[in-house]
């Protein structure tokens, strides 16, 4: 793993021992930290905003690791999970996998096995933030059309022909030329094909034909 000043690895564990451990690990890898002895203590942290995963054990004080990894979900906190316990079983294991869970590992674990899982951890998360970026870029160029532009913009991803766009709007076919030439350049859309596809990632409704 190669040094990322962005990248976080948090750990939650009520072994202080394994704690340590781990971050002495990460940290040989040139990975930062931080560790919790509690669900709480991690829930009160100010998460710095960089690529990050979370090193969960199972069997927490308080609350049981997996009802925690519902409860980040369901407060909207997408952070990817390793697991590690020291008893887990394979229900136990197909309900974290299923919620999303990056890997589940059993202690005593290798070291080589917690490393992989962390780095997937760490790209996922980074591709996750890539991907909201990149919609919120897009959903910002989308604000920037007019009422009309959008219109037009609905009706060429249903796949209306210039001429009939024309007759539903009641206007000229140049006129629609020309305002379908300004969305798709404020989209920045290099075809119609990719204005579809822009179209299906802000779920712009297509218009009716």
């Amino acid at each position: 793993m190669m040094a990322d000043d962005n990248r976080i690895v948090f750990i939650i564990d009520d072994d202080a021992s394994v704690r340590a451990s781990i971050q002495d690990l990460l940290e040989a890898t040139g990975l930062r930290s931080e560790s919790f002895g509690t669900a709480e203590e991690f829930l009160r942290c100010k998460r710095p905003d960089g690529p990050s995963c979370l090193v969960l054990d199972v069997k927490l004080p308080g609350v049981n690791g997996l009802d925690f990894q519902r409860r980040l979900a369901d407060a909207g906190l997408r952070i990817p999970i390793i697991f590690i316990t020291g008893y887990g079983d394979i229900p136990m294991t197909v309900k974290a996998m299923k919620s999303g869970a990056v890997e589940f590992l059993t202690k005593p674990f290798q070291e080589r096995d917690l490393l992989d899982a962390v780095q997937q951890g760490l790209d996922r998360d980074r591709a996750t933030r890539e991907e909201q970026a990149n919609l919120a870029e897009l959903r910002q160029r989308y604000e920037a059309l007019t009422a009309r532009e959008r219109e037009v913009m609905s009706m060429v991803v249903s796949g209306m022909l210039n001429k009939q766009i024309a007759a539903e709007l009641g206007t000229s076919e140049v006129t629609v030329k020309i305002q379908r030439g300004r969305a798709m350049k404020k989209m920045k859309a290099g075809s119609v094909a990719e204005l579809v596809k822009m179209a299906g990632l802000l779920d712009v409704p297509s218009a009716e034909k």
